[in-house]
């Protein structure tokens, strides 16, 4: 539970940011967001295996836009 008190004469705006920024913090909305439908338990595993995927893919990208070489090259 995100609980979050107005200070005095602090706007309402600045808190109602602060709060925005527990709730996202805390992972609420990405709990709610995931919880709002019903997944079946092999469509779960199929979700789960295409973001694995998905993060392996993106990783193989950055390494190969590292340079290789690494320290003072011998010139």
């Amino acid at each position: 539970m995100v609980i979050v008190t107005v200070r005095d004469n602090e706007p309402f705006e600045k808190a109602l940011r602060r709060f925005r920024r527990k709730v996202e913090r805390e992972g609420i909305r990405k709990d709610i967001k995931k919880n709002s439908f019903y997944l079946k338990p092999g469509e779960k595993r199929r979700l789960k295996q295409r973001l694995a995927e998905k993060r392996r893919r993106k990783a193989a990208r950055r390494a190969a836009r590292k340079p290789i070489m690494k320290g003072p090259t011998a010139a």
